[in-house]
């Protein structure tokens, strides 16, 4: 019955974001909501982390598997991403940077 738990636990604050998300016609992905609601709810107590760590962990070892329908889908668009090769490769790098930029910063202020 515990895994049953804790997978409801984490599906249903996926499923919460989801339903945020495109019921306010918000541009962040209902997946990223709902992780910022679990994270509420485990710094909250609301959701206790032995819930959800098992199966977190679980999700996380076998995190490749996941990455098998985006790279089907980029295969099924790869005219399309061909076609937009520039713009894309210029958000990648852009992204790269700023990613690495607000990475160092952040660990800059949490190691003071």
């Amino acid at each position: 019955m515990r895994p049953y738990r804790g997978l409801a636990v984490i599906f249903g604050f996926y499923a919460l974001g989801e339903m945020v998300s495109s019921g306010l016609h918000l541009p962040v992905p209902g997946s990223v909501l709902g992780m910022l609601f679990l994270l509420s709810a485990l710094l909250s107590g609301a959701v206790k982390l032995e819930w959800v760590e098992n199966e977190a962990e679980f999700l996380v070892k076998n995190m490749s598997i996941l990455f098998i329908p985006p790279g089907v889908g980029i295969v099924t668009y790869l005219g399309l991403i061909r076609a937009q090769l520039v713009p894309i490769s210029l958000a990648l790098a852009l992204s790269f940077v700023i990613t690495l930029f607000v990475t160092a910063k952040t660990v800059e202020v949490l190691r003071r």
